[in-house]
């Protein structure tokens, strides 16, 4: 497996990057916000990756953060997700964005994505909910998307609360995660809601 690659940057397209190692020219297939996030040709660059092996090809898949690459390992364990699918939703959506939409149960944010339809996302957002709750979504947490610090069920709670209200999960998630993570459920939806306004 390899985990990451560094060396120089030989070629780059909005969804592929060449990237020169010891000699060695690895073809990395990137999401299109990632490419155009990297530095010039010619350049060193870092690229966290994924090995996809099928019966007939070996394809490299490369992101700018772990967090990216965790969250493309999440998303592709889903059944009906290939890496394909996974590069679409990531070409859309951040992982804190996707964790978001996950805790709130807000699958059709997913359907932005190409290659998604609302049978998919449904499935995204149902099968992933209790890993991301449970903060084993490998290391990306709701506690990780609001700057840690606020337990996850304050944020759940607040969420819940602004959806009851008549908001979308993604956009009560969004409010949230916005707020300082160190306050009670009470003011986050205060702050929430005074965001929410000025935003409108």
């Amino acid at each position: 497996m390899i985990y990451c690659l560094t060396g120089k940057l030989l070629k780059k397209t909005l969804d592929m990057v060449v990237l020169s190692c010891a000699g060695v020219g690895y073809l990395v297939q990137v999401p299109a916000s990632v490419s155009s996030a990297l530095p010039a040709i010619g350049h060193e660059a870092t690229l966290y990756t994924y090995m996809n092996i099928t019966e007939n090809d070996v394809t490299l898949f490369g992101f700018a953060t772990e967090e990216q690459q965790a969250c493309f390992k999440m998303l592709t364990a889903v059944s009906g997700v290939g890496p394909k699918v996974g590069l679409a939703i990531l070409n859309v959506m951040t992982p804190e964005r996707i964790t978001l939409a996950i805790s709130a149960g807000d699958h059709k944010a997913f359907t932005a994505a190409n290659g998604v339809g609302p049978k998919l996302a449904q499935r995204i957002a149902l099968e992933l909910k209790d890993k991301v709750g449970k903060g084993l979504a490998e290391g990306i947490t709701l506690g990780d998307v609001s700057g840690g610090g606020a337990p996850a069920g304050n944020l759940s709670q607040a969420i819940a609360a602004l959806t009851s209200l008549g908001y979308s999960p993604s956009e009560a998630a969004q409010a949230v995660a916005k707020a300082d993570p160190s306050l009670p459920v009470e003011e986050l939806i205060k702050l929430a809601l005074r965001g929410m306004a000025k935003g409108r």
